[in-house]
């Protein structure tokens, strides 16, 4: 199901609030706000949504599957060179292909057997992408992302032995627990092992992420509205 575009006078005041919102919380911290990148978070909405968002000067947008990317962007690519698009969600190791040739930045990088995937595909298509590895800081069995214990271990192991072009960390933190102890884990694990970017902060704490050092923060519903998910 595809969500209806919300107006385009409606996500201009959003993404303008939005961006004040991260500018304001950056200034506390004593950060400059050209330091973080918002990602426009437009997963079940439609192209319209997006050019909307382009019309009003966005240009970073996250999407959680590979192929929405693949069938809504091409099109909009055309009409605007410089959209980034970053793959947000879980990326199983079939999809692997389709998502280097049609995104530019991968934040879920979370397991060894992706990481090699990743690792042949860059060479074989020449095509190298920022990667960020997702750290499941809450160590939920049911998300994915690797333990913050083995964080240093799977970061050396992509970055020396494969190559991967690492710059940073993700993580989601838990729905249900405060998200500022698991930004600054993540913020802790990133510069020990000397990581510039961390991806972390969404709609509901994009303000908090960005006074622990997000560098990337992803927002959805603050720009575009609320989704519709079908009933289970």
């Amino acid at each position: 199901m595809t969500d209806a575009a919300p107006e385009a006078s409606q996500i201009a005041a959003s993404l303008a609030a939005v961006r004040e919102k991260i500018a304001a919380a950056a200034v506390e911290a004593k950060r400059e706000p050209a330091a973080v990148t918002l990602i426009a978070v437009a997963k079940t909405f439609p192209a319209a949504a997006v050019q909307a968002a382009l019309a009003a000067g966005q240009r970073h947008f996250g999407e959680n599957r590979v192929q929405e990317g693949m069938t809504k962007y091409p099109a909009l690519r055309e009409r605007c060179p410089d959209l980034v698009l970053h793959l947000i969600g879980p990326l199983q190791t079939n999809k692997v292909k389709q998502a280097v040739a049609h995104f530019d930045v991968i934040h879920t990088l979370d397991r060894p057997k992706l990481a090699e995937e990743l690792a042949k595909e860059f060479a074989r298509s020449n095509r190298r992408l920022p990667c960020f590895i997702q750290v499941n800081t809450g160590e939920e069995p049911q998300k994915a992302g690797c333990a913050p214990q083995d964080a240093d271990a799977f970061i050396r192991d992509c970055r020396d032995r494969l190559g991967l072009p690492v710059v940073g960390l993700m993580c989601i933190p838990p729905a249900e627990e405060e998200p500022a102890p698991h930004f600054a884990l993540l913020n802790k694990i990133a510069r020990r092992n000397g990581l510039g970017w961390l991806s972390m902060g969404m709609s509901g704490d994009y303000e908090t992420a960005v006074q622990l050092g997000a560098t990337h923060v992803r927002v959805g519903s603050a720009i575009f509205g609320g989704r519709s998910y079908p009933a289970r």
